[in-house]
């Protein structure tokens, strides 16, 4: 079992911790397909040497927002 399912199965029994849950993982899917469309415009993953220097460089910080 992982981590959704066991976060799903707990949160069965009260609705605003299911929309919570929902909101959280659909926030990781478009992050992660942002960061995957990044990487494939860029055409280097992130912390790579490729952009040093060139103004387009990626290894800056995200900042996670709690609710």
């Amino acid at each position: 079992m992982n981590d959704f399912t066991k976060d799903f199965a707990q949160a069965l029994f009260n609705p605003d911790k299911i929309n919570d849950l929902l909101r959280k993982e659909l926030q990781q899917a478009v992050n992660n397909l942002l960061e995957a469309e990044l990487t494939a415009f860029l055409g280097y993953d992130p912390y790579a040497r490729n952009g040093w220097n060139t103004g387009n460089s990626r290894n800056g910080a995200y900042f996670h927002m709690k609710h």
